[in-house]
């Protein structure tokens, strides 16, 4: 079978390790709205998900509180807290490794593409994406399917087989299914290997330069889950 041509990776959890940015401005905005943070939650939970879903889902705010609360995250995470995170080791030679081989590489986050961008020139990764796929501020495309199909419509691609995805969430997995993709589920961000196993990852790369061997000549390891 061809191999994939491109490939989209997801931000936080698979390029960069943001716990600190987002775990912090989570609490910016839980304390500013006098909101106690529940007992037992591990605000990791809040890192890949749509931060909407998150202050709902995890917080229990009603629909006007979680977008002030979303409001006062971005408050945080503009002056500062998007840079509190670090790329993981390996990440800049595999994507050098793949730009070698001729693979398109795009960017396909949750998190919007403006603050996307800026960590991409920050840590000076930018000029490796095609494209840098992301939500509007004012929440369009919010999911990360709809995000997927925002690069694929924008780059002209009709052929999800052209195409591997890689994350480290189940959102990951179920966004790339639901435009037919598959997706690798990366075990060094914040998803456990249960959780992706569950989504149906088609693979489990431990360690960034796995993913070049998705992409030799006639390797097919990709197609099932490891």
């Amino acid at each position: 079978m061809p191999q994939p041509t491109h490939c989209f990776f997801d931000l936080d959890g698979t390029i960069t390790d943001s716990a600190p940015g987002i775990t912090g401005s989570v609490r910016y905005a839980l304390e500013k709205m006098n909101i106690p943070i529940p007992d037992g939650l591990n605000l990791n939970c809040f890192i890949g998900p749509p931060l909407l879903y998150g202050f709902s889902a995890f917080c229990g705010l009603n629909e006007a509180d979680a977008a002030r609360a979303v409001e006062l995250y971005r408050e945080n995470y503009r002056a500062g807290g998007m840079f509190e995170c670090h790329v993981y080791d390996g990440i800049r030679e595999m994507l050098d490794e793949l730009s070698r081989r001729g693979v398109t590489l795009v960017l396909a986050t949750c998190k919007p593409h403006e603050f996307a961008t800026k960590i991409l020139e920050k840590f000076e990764l930018l000029h490796y994406f095609r494209f840098v796929s992301g939500p509007e501020m004012d929440g369009t495309r919010n999911t990360k399917h709809e995000v997927i199909a925002h690069a694929m419509e924008q780059l002209g691609i009709d052929n999800p087989q052209d195409i591997l995805m890689i994350g480290d969430r189940a959102d990951d997995v179920i966004g790339a299914q639901k435009n037919g993709i598959g997706c690798a589920g990366v075990l060094w961000g914040f998803g456990s290997r249960e959780e992706l196993e569950a989504a149906g990852a088609v693979a489990l790369p431990e360690v960034p330069h796995q993913i070049i061997d998705f992409f030799n000549a006639e390797s097919d390891s990709w197609r099932t889950t490891k």
